[in-house]
């Protein structure tokens, strides 16, 4: 009886929210690319077709009965999205490097520069490499420079000796990967340069390629020109916003942006296309409107609208187009499509447009914290306006330019609390991190990118082909040298930032489900959604974290205390897996393993060749010489070396360099037993 009455009230609910059913749409298609990726080896190429064509055909067949129908269809957008993840990945697949190689002359195109606080990096296409056969050879490579002062044009074909590999897998489970970012990418291999380079060819070939080439020469020379304008940390800030390259911004910087709750303004997303849309909205039809024949006799909102969508496609052009962005130019380009068709243009169906675009091009993107942060912190402000937007609008209506003005300065602070409220799961999830004064930061820098630094950012694009930007750089690096000043003294507040330990896999999609249906729904039921986000925060008191970790090349270990802390085997070696390590634990700094004697909190027992450490009823020898591999693989229940372990060996865990190559840190670690 209470079942049946739930569903009679489930069905009542459904049925009073129809017209909300369309959103859910990205969101099956993205539980079907969440479905692909989370599975451990590669499906059948004909397993997502074949499921969406079987689907649509049972929908067909059972199209006179009432819920069946629509379940297929339900089922249909998870399909759609595993298919669309399969043909992405085969579609891009290339050849990625084996091995480490070099130093070899590697030969080939420059597709992009990026310009770091120290040197400069270069994405290399059209490859040629010595030992590698061309059916093997990458498509895309990623090189380091020393020498900023090197960095070649985008176009130019060149020679550079460098020691490359395939790109690094994650330094610990559920940390970032940016092997599957480079395989989606295109990007076989990663290295640096040990010489100089050498130009072979300078001019393109083709008219594609030269077209590429131009444009990225064009985004080039802009952050070329802004450095000699400006400089410093405010150039690499002003690069950033108008070529959408952050490589040359301070890691301080980067570091007071984070902590401050202000690194979005450095992402370019919906603020920025919004703004550089309504600015050229505006600037139009209040032109047009000066001339009273055309005010009178043509459609001057319109015309502005179709300007203001052209802006907003190129600037996501100008600026490469980061996921970020395509989603702002779609939301943008949606909304100013419904000006022009007499429509109303706020609505959640625009980010679900955009949602559901984006994942079926890219779905790789959904697994990124660029995305769901972005797309996370927009359905949230949509979902809080719909609700408070009426009041809102009647109390403008109704108060004075005073009143109005507070309320402005209201609408920010309260646009901030409920992004990052929005975006805190996912920053602590990606990132470890919790900002606790964002909403202060962003009530002084927020403002100041909006009336101040953007407006001088389209006078500075106007400008450039002319010579004239240096006033105009001045004066936004003025507008930029506050907002970083903000970021600055907000991240040096006493607690102004709060690393939390790394969340369990499942924590995230949990809390994604609980935020969507409170978003979504319009109807009491909504607040069902809240649960699941609490739920979700509460895994942070699960501990589950591995008690050792070995870094790739086994020359970096880690092993936990009876106190949970962490200890490290150096504090030279892998300093960026030891920096992931304690960040995903939460913590900034660790102990060091004697070279002799004990650690660890006595659990662990040191010499001059390596180091025993028992836990649980276990003995784990972590080797620092090969000479006392075959006593180790005697004596312990796991042995850790960086050099082959002896045949035979008689451990029943054998952990060493041949172990790590074949299955990577991420799958070679000891976790906690019972």
């Amino acid at each position: 009886m209470m079942v049946r009455l739930a569903l009679h009230a489930l069905a009542g609910c459904l049925a009073a929210e129809r017209d909300r059913w369309i959103l859910w749409v990205p969101v099956g298609i993205g539980i079907g690319v969440a479905g692909y990726f989370a599975l451990p080896a590669e499906p059948p190429g004909w397993t997502g077709p074949t499921a969406a064509l079987l689907l649509v055909a049972a929908a067909v067949l059972a199209r006179r009965r009432v819920a069946a129908p629509l379940a297929c269809l339900a089922l249909l957008t998870v399909a759609l999205g595993f298919a669309a993840a399969q043909i992405r990945t085969a579609s891009v697949a290339a050849p990625i490097l084996a091995r480490e190689i070099g130093p070899v002359p590697l030969t080939g195109r420059v597709i992009a520069t990026d310009r770091l606080e120290k040197g400069g990096r270069i994405l290399l296409g059209d490859l040629s490499i010595p030992r590698v056969e061309p059916d093997a050879t990458p498509r895309l490579v990623r090189v380091r420079l020393r020498d900023a002062a090197q960095l070649p044009a985008p176009g130019e074909r060149v020679r550079i000796p460098a020691v490359v590999g395939p790109p690094g897998v994650p330094v610990a489970p559920g940390a970032y990967d940016f092997a599957r970012t480079a395989f989606f990418a295109g990007i076989g291999g990663v290295g640096y340069a040990v010489g100089r380079v050498e130009r072979v060819e300078p001019v393109p070939t083709g008219r594609w390629a030269d077209l590429m080439a131009r444009s990225e020469r064009v985004r080039l020379a802009m952050a070329l020109r802004i450095d000699e304008a400006v400089g410093g940390a405010e150039g690499g800030v002003i690069a950033a916003l108008m070529t959408g390259q952050q490589t040359a911004i301070p890691e301080q910087v980067m570091e007071d942006f984070r902590g401050s709750g202000l690194a979005h303004l450095l992402s370019i997303s919906g603020l920025h296309v919004g703004l550089v849309a309504g600015l050229v909205f505006f600037a139009v039809r209040a032109l047009l409107a000066l001339v009273e024949s055309v005010a009178l006799n043509r459609p001057i909102k319109k015309i502005a609208a179709v300007a203001a969508m052209a802006a907003a496609f190129c600037y996501m052009l100008v600026v490469g187009s980061p996921v970020p962005t395509e989603r702002s130019v779609l939301m943008t380009g949606l909304a100013l499509a419904a000006i022009l068709m007499d429509r109303n243009p706020f609505s959640m169906r625009l980010i679900a447009f955009a949602a559901t675009v984006l994942v079926l091009k890219e779905p790789e993107s959904l697994l990124g914290a660029s995305f769901q942060m972005s797309f996370g912190a927009v359905v949230a402000l949509i979902a809080a306006y719909e609700v408070i937007s009426p009041r809102w609008t009647r109390m403008r209506r109704e108060t004075g330019p005073v009143g109005r003005a507070a309320l402005h300065l209201a609408g920010i602070a309260l646009t901030s609390v409920i992004a990052s409220l929005a975006t805190t799961p996912f920053s602590m999830f990606h990132f470890q991190q919790v900002q606790y004064y964002g909403v202060l930061a962003n009530m002084v820098a927020v403002p100041v990118t909006s009336f101040w630094v953007m407006p001088l950012c389209l006078v500075v694009y106007l400008a450039m082909p002319f010579g004239l930007e240096q006033l105009p750089l001045t004066g936004m690096g003025w507008g930029v040298t506050v907002i970083i000043e903000t970021a600055r003294v907000t991240a040096d507040l006493p607690g102004a930032s709060q690393l939390v330990a790394a969340m369990p896999g499942f924590a995230l999609p949990v809390m994604a489900c609980g935020g969507l249906w409170l978003s979504i729904w319009r109807q009491w039921w909504r607040l069902l959604g809240i649960p699941p986000i609490v739920a979700g925060l509460l895994t942070l008191a699960l501990d589950d974290r591995p008690d050792i970790m070995v870094d790739e090349a086994g020359k970096l270990m880690a092993v936990r205390d009876a106190s949970g802390a962490l200890s490290l085997s150096s504090r030279n070696a892998g300093r960026f897996a030891a920096e992931v390590w304690l960040r995903r634990d939460g913590a900034l700094q660790a102990g060091v393993w004697p070279r002799q004697g004990t650690g660890a909190g006595g659990m662990l027992t040191c010499d001059g060749f390596g180091c025993l450490y028992r836990s649980k009823g276990h003995t784990v020898a972590l080797a620092r010489s090969r000479q006392v591999l075959a006593e180790d693989c005697a004596v312990a229940d796991i042995v850790i070396s960086a050099d082959p372990a002896p045949r035979g060996c008689a451990a029943g865990l054998v952990i060493d360099l041949w172990r790590l190559r074949r299955d990577g840190p991420t799958r070679s670690g000891w976790n906690r037993g019972p």
